[in-house]
């Protein structure tokens, strides 16, 4: 049996006392195109935002081909922790015993219209540093490197599930608001989409050097390449504030495309279309799928679920109420009583 290329094992997610999303288990195969349904504040943007790692799962995980997208502890991150903590406890250290450490370096040794003697300052400070005993030295600089170090870890825990960590295992997406750039051009925004798949760094670029400038043209080929792909070709130099707003909403998938994601998360993406746009859009999100790049979305508009879908997810106040074919979901009582209430009998 494959492994899912995504797969979310029981997340729940907490706010204080509200749960927006309770017990979700959802696994999206490699190559279909996978519904997420349900009615407003079912919590379908959360779930989106628990895998994508805008939020951390309370509880559950979320696997991307099999492996959890986190940063992983390594031997840098414990340098790292440690160099904080010597520094934070040196400091405190220090700040405990500054007016005695600067009467014995500077003080003490300064003569007026004599040369400043560095060196022996230097050791002056060395030798009142350690004379602190374990109260004014030892002490404070444990304490300091116990928070350094432990700050540091606590820092490196909480960002192990990023955003930028989830893009980096091949995860992409879109969202409900349009988040473009207004005021760069089409193929501009396009080109921030692929930000982590250069590597010319801020130097390289401000000095022009050749690999910098070979990078950044084959950045922008590319880019016209996915313009064209969503049918943006011909307005690849207008301002992306400019574009109507259905055009805006192929434009972020282009963006999304262009990190060359295993899977696009796309969050309404026919909201606010009409007929013709919305039927464009079906198509393209086919296209996208026989290109290699499995698709899972959020939707209200039913045409386009049941027209495209592999497989629907139904979520109702967090809670999963239902899996499976659009024909299964189309008839199953759970759904239609979820979209069109429950008659009440007596």
């Amino acid at each position: 049996m494959s492994v899912p290329l995504i797969s979310v094992e029981r997340v729940t997610m907490r706010f204080g006392g509200l749960t927006a999303v309770k017990d979700v288990s959802v696994d999206v195969a490699k190559g279909s195109i996978t519904a997420v349904i349900g009615p407003n504040g079912a919590g379908k943007t959360t779930l989106f935002n628990a895998i994508t790692g805008v939020y951390e799962p309370t509880e559950g995980r979320v696997q991307v081909s099999g492996r959890d997208p986190s940063r992983v502890f390594s031997a840098s991150v414990a340098v790292g922790a440690l160099a904080t903590g010597v520094a934070t406890g040196v400091g405190l250290a220090v700040l405990v015993r500054v007016e005695a450490l600067w009467q014995k370096s500077v003080i003490d040794l300064y003569q007026f219209q004599q040369a400043f003697p560095w060196g022996e300052s230097l050791a002056s400070l060395w030798e009142a540093f350690f004379a602190g005993g374990l109260v004014g030295t030892w002490l404070p600089l444990l304490i300091g490197v116990l928070l350094g170090a432990g700050g540091r870890l606590v820092i490196w825990s909480r960002t192990r599930r990023t955003p930028d960590v989830v893009a980096s295992a091949g995860v992409a997406r879109t969202f409900q608001n349009i988040r473009l750039f207004p005021e760069l051009s089409l193929v501009e925004n396009v080109v921030v989409g692929m930000d982590r798949r250069l590597s010319s760094g801020m130097i390289a670029g401000l000095l022009r050097l050749p690999a910098a400038v070979r990078e950044r043209a084959d950045a922008r080929s590319a880019a016209l390449d996915l313009l064209g792909f969503v049918g943006l070709a011909d307005k690849a130099e207008e301002a992306a504030g400019n574009l109507p707003y259905g055009h805006q909403r192929r434009l972020e998938i282009a963006r999304a495309l262009a990190s060359r994601p295993e899977v696009i998360l796309l969050d309404e993406p026919a909201a606010g279309m009409n007929p013709t746009e919305t039927v464009d859009l079906m198509r393209l999100i086919q296209a996208i799928r026989d290109r290699g790049t499995t698709v899972v979305l959020i939707e209200h508009h039913m045409r386009v679920v049941m027209s495209i879908s592999d497989r629907i997810a139904v979520l109702q106040y967090g809670e999963k109420i239902a899996e499976g074919t659009p024909s299964e979901i189309k008839n199953d009582p759970k759904c239609i009583e979820a979209y069109l209430g429950k008659e009440e009998l007596g």
